[in-house]
């Protein structure tokens, strides 16, 4: 008996040795499986323990309803968006099942009115051509709905740029490269460019740290930059400029802005040149006559009296004195690092200052000249159509493309430790990003936006999402009834 126990022991503590060994084995292969791959940034900078994420994700798919946020609870963005740019950006199924998780009833709700006859596949038509800056030497026109809003090199790694540059090639959209300066990074990929000019003048500022048309010049001779956006302030901290770390200020972006190395860059919170509307127009004739390029400028809109004097003034100057467009962003807007009272509490949001913004340039007679550039937190192809139903010529997305990059919304872009390496410039960090295979997903995206945004116009019964107008949407009231869109607007006509 004895020896039996003895043997039982030996074969025990044999299968356990082997178990172990099996699994040790297992956990070696996963490790050089994850470090190896480039699909999955997580996976790459944490092998194996990033495995759990996607487990427990997986499991939360089943117990969120008791445990976790419901699908649309999510702040700043909520579960059912984020996981439409992930699908659209993998190019896998986007459809979903059984219902709608977003209450059709709540006080805010936006619902498309559609068509008894809608458009057949066979009429429908791609975005058609828009010009900006048609007093210019060099007009820019492109079709492209949906394009890359301002992320500057320092906010963003060295990868996610690279990516950015080369999806929006692909998707033939533009890129804005952010107050940060023009790099070789944003140039690489060869997509159409916006270079935006902060309050500190990164990239075209002179010892003084003034606006030089040197280098304003010297930036304008790249081909692929078509346009030029004066930033006045930004949605998530109106009146504050730019905030980047010292730590993320290396020697490289030190060089591009033209700042001191590994000092915190932070810009005025305006521009020292423009104190009144009559500034501004006269720097947006500065760099339009100095690059020959299309220039506009991007606001958050609050106090709006300053629009008024700002459009009298450009009928008194001259309908070519005009702003080629008007970037608006909103207290819907993010960014890497902001301070919590400014993002929570400043600003109008983006339904309320759009419709103000596109009345205002229609009343004076300007509708057609400015044109209109929509951002705040229109991620998915609704918000998208819903924007262009309200007037915007064009939408631009920052954080809807860090999504497709693989962002998940870690909330640490401030703290140089992006889990997927998008906002960090930590290297071991940063190979988690795989440019080739993140560029692909930038122009995934990019597709079913277009696409999605194209679904909804011709179900309203026009033949493609620029025709979009008010009349095709209605906004549930907090009787439950929906109101039209264009009533609820009409007061700003007045």
């Amino acid at each position: 008996m004895s020896d039996f126990i003895i043997f039982s022991i030996d074969v025990f503590a044999s299968l356990f040795i082997f178990a172990l060994g099996i699994g040790l084995l297992v956990i070696v292969c996963f490790y050089i499986s994850d470090v190896t791959q480039s699909k999955q940034a997580i996976r790459r900078n944490y092998p194996v323990i990033g495995r759990f994420r996607y487990f427990f994700e997986r499991q939360g798919e089943f117990f969120r309803q008791y445990f976790f946020a419901m699908d649309r609870e999510e702040l700043p963005f909520n579960r059912a968006d984020r996981s439409w740019v992930y699908r659209a950006a993998k190019n896998v199924d986007r459809t979903t099942a059984f219902g709608s998780t977003q209450s059709l009833e709540a006080t805010g709700t936006v619902m498309f009115m559609n068509c008894a006859f809608p458009t057949l596949d066979e009429d429908a038509l791609d975005p058609s051509e828009v010009t900006l800056g048609p007093y210019c030497q060099t007009p820019y026109t492109t079709n492209s709905l949906f394009n890359i809003s301002g992320m500057s090199f320092g906010a963003l790694s060295k990868p996610a740029v690279r990516a950015l540059s080369r999806g929006a090639k692909l998707a033939g959209c533009w890129m804005n490269t952010g107050e940060g300066g023009l790099s070789p990074y944003h140039l690489e990929g060869g997509a159409d460019i916006v270079f935006q000019i902060g309050t500190a003048k990164y990239g075209v500022r002179d010892e003084h740290g003034k606006l030089s048309t040197e280098k304003l010049k010297a930036i304008a001779e790249h081909e692929q930059v078509k346009m030029f956006e004066i930033k006045m302030s930004q949605g998530a901290k109106p009146g504050k400029g730019g905030m980047l770390p010292g730590r993320k200020v290396t020697a490289e972006i030190a060089k591009i802005r033209g700042i001191p190395e590994g000092h915190d860059s932070i810009s005025p919170n305006g521009h020292p040149e423009i104190k009144c509307p009559a500034d501004l127009l006269d720097m947006i004739e500065t760099v339009r006559s100095t690059t020959g390029k299309p220039t506009g400028f991007k606001a958050v809109i609050g106090e709006y009296t300053w629009l008024e004097t700002l459009f009298s003034e450009i009928n008194n100057r001259g309908i070519e004195s005009a702003p080629d467009f008007i970037t608006i962003d909103s207290a819907d807007g993010g960014t890497g690092a902001a301070p919590q009272p400014l993002m929570d509490s400043v600003g109008l949001p983006l339904r309320e200052s759009l419709p103000l913004v596109v009345d205002l340039l229609k009343k004076h007679g300007l509708r057609e000249r400015v044109k209109v550039i929509a951002s705040g937190k229109l991620i998915v192809p609704s918000k998208v159509a819903w924007a262009l139903a309200l007037g915007a010529d064009f939408i631009v997305s920052a954080r809807g493309h860090m999504f497709s990059l693989g962002c998940i919304q870690a909330l640490q872009c401030n703290k140089d430790t992006c889990p997927t390496g998008i906002t960090t410039h930590n290297e071991r960090l940063q190979r988690g990003l795989d440019v080739t295979d993140k560029a692909q997903r930038v122009a995934n995206y990019n597709k079913f936006i277009h696409y999605g945004a194209g679904l909804i116009a011709h179900s309203c019964g026009v033949s493609s999402a620029r025709e979009l107008a008010r009349q095709h949407v209605r906004v549930v009231q907090e009787n439950g009834l929906s109101e039209p869109l264009d009533k609820m607007y009409e007061h700003y006509n007045k």
